[in-house]
């Protein structure tokens, strides 16, 4: 999903079209490469003991999706193209000046391009190979939804959310302001245990998809992940919560800029010790291109991290792997990244580590981080839970947007997002906030 989103977002900057197709009965065009036999199907009846033997392979084969990709894949290699080793189910070609992408999953074909006229001769050409099904325009790619304009690509999931919210019975519920409580934690051991898993298992399943489009979700939902094993009245609570969130703006989503420069940046963060029962750190990061948000994690840590700086540092070196792999995936798609990709975390001490060339005995124990730190020397949200003041500045700078909103707020919205750094360094440099900064300092004295 990261590579829809990379390449969604770069379609937006470079203003190339965008199409979809999609294979009839796909699995029917693979061919078995070993002899392969099944009983006989029912209604079919024979004297004595009597087999099949398939000549191709069918739906519910265990290698039927292995089998049609690589006859698909051999197919657009004799076309030209070429397989990227970033992502296997890249295929890029470059004719002159028109450069075509195809991003495959399964049966459905992303098409990106800078030339319409070459898509139609590469879809007819297509056709005579496999049956196919053009759906034009891209609109809809497995569950996401699509929407263009002159301001850049908007991803959302506003009918899978109604769809979960239906099935939930909470279509009706009262909105909440924000995914998780302030400061809630959830344990093991603590609460009613639930007599049905299988209902919790389900629910959070289901949110796990809709963190695609939806990084606001992505911590709540990967905290309530960790306890499907066994889950509590307390956890099934707060998953309940988030359907609450979720029903006060279901169109909320990702929107790539189109008026953004290519350049790639991160952010790194870590809450330190943040699970009550491992005692692990959270990772959290997010990846930018320009101000288009393409990918994000919010994880618990393998390992024990044994100060702060340990687990911010961590963090950072799972930042850089991505953020290597995202510019192999540029490369790919003919995307010359030629600005240096940053990495910002908030953490002094591991910024320290970072730029000092000597290892001392209390950072021999994250010696591989550091080094694949170094060498690629190029988010407070997917860390914690936060109130509603600092989760809404937050997903202000994720650049997510409402594209149902009345257009008058989501004007005011975007006119505040632009506002807010300014207002920020005015008050910072403002008289008075020094004044209440030594009066506050009296107060806390007295």
């Amino acid at each position: 999903m990261v590579s829809v989103k990379v390449l969604l977002a770069v379609a937006a900057i470079k203003g190339w079209s965008l199409s979809q197709l999609d294979a009839n009965n796909a699995f029917l065009h693979g061919h078995l490469d070993e002899k392969v036999y099944m009983a006989l199907p029912q209604g079919f009846h024979s004297q004595g003991e009597v087999v099949c033997k398939l000549n191709k392979s069918i739906y519910g084969f265990k290698q039927a999706s292995r089998q049609w990709f690589a006859k698909f894949s051999n197919t657009l290699i004799q076309l030209g193209f070429i397989q990227s080793k970033a992502d296997y189910s890249l295929f890029t070609r470059r004719h002159d000046n028109i450069f075509m992408i195809l991003l495959v999953y399964v049966d459905d074909v992303l098409i990106a391009c800078n030339d319409k006229a070459e898509v139609d001769k590469f879809k007819i050409m297509l056709d005579n190979k496999f049956k196919l099904k053009d759906l034009g325009n891209l609109k809809y790619f497995l569950g996401l939804e699509v929407a263009r304009s002159d301001k850049g690509i908007a991803l959302c999931q506003r009918k899978y959310t109604l769809e979960l919210l239906n099935d939930a019975g909470l279509l009706g519920c009262k909105c909440a302001k924000t995914p998780m409580e302030h400061n809630l934690r959830l344990s093991k051991f603590e609460g009613e245990e639930l007599k049905d898993p299988s209902h919790y298992r389900r629910l959070v399943g289901r949110l796990l998809y809709l963190t695609i489009t939806r990084p606001d979700i992505t911590f709540a939902v990967h905290k309530l992940s960790q306890f499907m094993s066994k889950p509590r009245r307390p956890h099934l609570d707060a998953a309940h919560r988030v359907l609450q969130y979720l029903k006060g703006e279901p169109s909320k989503g990702l929107m790539f800029s189109s008026n953004t420069d290519l350049h790639l940046k991160g952010f790194a963060d870590a809450d330190w010790a943040a699970c009550p029962n491992t005692r692990r750190s959270v990772t959290g990061y997010s990846i930018f291109i320009g101000d288009s948000l393409i990918s994000w994690k919010s994880k618990k840590q393998s390992t024990v991290s044994r100060s702060s700086a340990e687990a911010e540092y961590r963090s950072m070196a799972v930042a850089t792997c991505e953020i290597v792999w995202i510019l192999y995936f540029l490369k790919d798609i003919g995307v010359n990244h030629d600005k240096e990709a940053l990495l910002f975390c908030d953490s002094q001490a591991a910024l320290h580590i970072g730029s000092n060339p000597v290892f001392h005995e209390r950072t021999k124990h994250i010696e591989i981080d550091c080094h694949v730190v170094r060498n690629k020397v190029l988010a407070d949200l997917l860390t914690k839970a936060l109130n509603y003041n600092q989760f809404s500045i937050l997903s202000c700078k994720m650049g997510m947007i409402n594209i149902h909103a009345p257009a008058a707020l989501e004007g005011e919205y975007q006119n505040l997002r632009m506002k807010l750094p300014r207002l920020v360094a005015r008050a910072e440099k403002h008289p008075a906030t020094q004044k209440i900064k030594d009066s506050l300092t009296e107060l806390v004295i007295l």
